[in-house]
């Protein structure tokens, strides 16, 4: 149906369209918030990942050397992205309302959760090719 073996060498494009996804949160976030009369710079936190995530597959296309390693900083970047917004909307789920802000993190959270479960498989494709070579 949906092959997922992308391997290491795919992975620093999904960082970088993960990151693009983020940025582009950010960015829409932020401009309804000027929009709203709320502005808040808090809603350029997605944005934020969204550049690191972007940063580290940029990185990993370009120094192949170091790939491995910049995917796995990639990794660290996204769980981040996943677990810091799922606390906050965990923590305030008894009176949650549906807002900009909540839609922005459960978006940042779900695109972060999808990116490391994808590094996470990609990571253990490339380790079972490693063993299967030897």
């Amino acid at each position: 149906m949906f092959n997922l073996e992308f391997g290491i060498n795919y992975m620093p494009s999904t960082a970088i369209i993960s990151g693009i996804l983020l940025i582009l949160i950010g960015i829409f976030g932020y401009a309804f918030s000027i929009i709203d009369g709320n502005t808040s710079l808090t809603a350029l936190i997605p944005a934020a990942f969204g550049l690191l995530l972007a940063i580290l597959g940029f990185a990993a296309k370009s120094k192949e050397n170091l790939r491995k390693h910049l995917m796995h900083a990639a990794v660290v970047v996204g769980l981040l992205g996943f677990l810091i917004p799922m606390w906050r909307i965990l923590s305030q789920i008894s009176n949650i309302k549906v807002s900009l802000a909540v839609l922005s993190q459960a978006a940042m959270a779900l695109i972060c959760l999808v990116f490391v479960i994808l590094s996470v498989k990609s990571f253990i494709d490339a380790r079972k090719n490693k063993t299967a070579e030897v």
